[in-house]
């Protein structure tokens, strides 16, 4: 297991942007302009770098990593930052990036967890 985290809070926009195809996540302790956008975690440990062909879990869902920025493994590890989009790009088109293949948005609830491996 790469990174597993427990989700503690759901910013306001948080389903706007899932409509939109992508999800943002932070550590419990974003500043509130950008906990508004995002899905709250507890901190986790990143053991190893992420990389496209992994797995990741999110709630009741489970998605094949397609591609990674190249900031994206420094956010997670050093703020719980990253955004993750549902295109199944083979680049991911921004550094902190992770695309993830593109299928049914995750329906997610407070407790849930976010497990990479």
């Amino acid at each position: 297991m790469k990174y597993q985290v427990e989700i503690v809070k759901f910013g306001q926009m948080v389903k706007e942007f899932l409509d939109g195809g992508m999800m943002i996540i932070f550590n419990d302790n974003a500043p509130p302009e950008l906990a508004e956008i995002s899905v709250l975690h507890t901190y986790g440990n990143l053991q190893e770098n992420i990389e496209a062909g992994d797995r990741i879990k999110i709630g009741n869902m489970e998605y094949l990593i397609t591609s990674i920025g190249h900031e994206a493994n420094k956010t997670l590890k050093e703020l719980g930052h990253c955004t993750f989009k549902f295109n199944g790009l083979k680049e991911a088109d921004l550094p902190g990036v992770i695309c993830l293949e593109n299928k049914e948005k995750p329906h997610m609830k407070i407790g849930d967890e976010i497990i990479i491996y």
